[in-house]
């Protein structure tokens, strides 16, 4: 069954993030801190041929003593190891649902998707918290990539996990994707027909965003002046053997758009998000990381997901309230859009007042 949240009349004043003119370039590079110019701080391109995971507590969130926590790694299907987190409920001896997550796009494991994991564990489930390839403490060289492709399979790489584990029930499997992982998640639903129910939370296209800039206002001459930029980008570096990277992560100037400074809050704070494993916290993107992106939409077969139920959840706020918007006008059923009053689009990263947690922990009771 179709629902969404009824909105206040705040629907039609949506934020609209101030931008002007900015090419697609610069609107990728404020917004995520995907494409600027300059040089990754040392330390950060370093090879991971093994992984080497922290065995020690370094979350930005407080741990549990309802579940148990291990450290855990498995492959995709590109051949890439991943890292990730494992939660379980403590006394549960049944096979029980189990929930796969990621995001937002540039954090890690220890931040938002940990806190996710750890809490829907309280709630009962399996759940297992991963950092995508390149990023974190998971494979894949060189460091600080993303793709729609192989981001999307990661999701399917960690169900193929999670799926085989004793405790689990592989038929009762569920996703969540964070910001711009919400519309990996969302991919992944579409296309692996293991996932049996998806939520995507303060979900971000990251081809549509990557393509179009906000709210779709990148002109096919901006579109056009980017690609040449990273065409040259390339050409640097072919030349030098090594990809570029922009400037560490929302170091902010002054003057910038409201949802950068939101941005910061949580990725620079200590008391919130700040991680220095986390590429928005303490590093960059590569330049040319746009380019798979801006050639390949992403939620091209969302209504593939129906008949399997889907939870879109985001902050009234929010500037990117649009992405989940569109995408749940485009899905088929059943389908249901929240909209959180008041709720900003970090909000919904850490704020254990504003997240549905006791939401999802129903959506996915009803589903799995």
């Amino acid at each position: 069954m179709t629902k969404q949240t009824e909105l206040t009349d705040s629907k039609k004043q949506m934020p609209t993030p101030d931008l002007g003119r900015r090419d697609a370039l610069k609107v990728a590079s404020t917004s995520i801190a995907a494409v600027t110019i300059g040089s990754l701080v040392s330390g950060q391109a370093l090879a991971h041929s093994q992984l080497k995971l922290d065995a020690g507590w370094d979350k930005t969130f407080p741990k549990s003593k309802k579940v148990n926590h291990s450290k855990v790694s498995f492959t995709n299907r590109y051949g890439i190891t991943l890292a990730a987190d494992l939660y379980q409920p403590k006394n549960k001896n049944s096979k029980q649902a189990a929930l796969v997550v990621s995001g937002p796009f540039g954090a890690i494991k220890e931040q938002s998707s940990g806190l996710y994991a750890q809490t829907m564990a309280e709630f009962g489930f399996v759940t297992l918290a991963f950092d995508p390839s390149y990023t974190g403490e998971s494979g894949g060289e060189p460091r600080h990539v993303a793709s729609p492709d192989i981001n999307t399979e990661d999701f399917s790489a960690a169900v193929d996990f999670i799926g085989l584990l004793p405790s689990v029930d592989r038929n009762r499997i569920g996703v969540i994707g964070i910001c711009g992982w919400g519309g990996m998640a969302l991919n992944a639903a579409a296309i692996d027909k293991r996932i049996k129910a998806v939520v995507a939370s303060t979900m971000y296209d990251m081809t549509r965003v990557m393509s179009k800039g906000y709210n779709d206002s990148v002109t096919p001459e901006q579109r056009k002046q980017t690609l040449e930029q990273l065409a040259e980008q390339r050409w640097l570096d072919a030349s030098k053997g090594a990809p570029a990277y922009g400037p560490v992560s929302l170091e902010l100037q002054g003057g910038e758009p409201q949802f950068v400074v939101e941005y910061a809050d949580y990725y620079k704070s200590e008391k919130r998000g700040f991680h220095p494993r986390a590429i928005n916290s303490n590093a960059a993107w590569t330049i040319t990381n746009p380019l798979s992106f801006m050639n390949m939409p992403l939620l091209s077969y969302i209504e593939e997901i129906s008949p399997r139920p889907m939870l879109l959840i985001h902050g009234e706020k929010a500037h990117s309230r649009y992405f989940s918007e569109t995408a749940f006008a485009a899905a088929a059923e059943p389908k249901e859009l929240m909209i959180i009053p008041g709720a900003t689009h970090t909000d919904l990263y850490d704020q254990l007042d504003v997240i549905p947690f006791a939401k999802m922990d129903t959506f996915f009771k009803s589903n799995l």
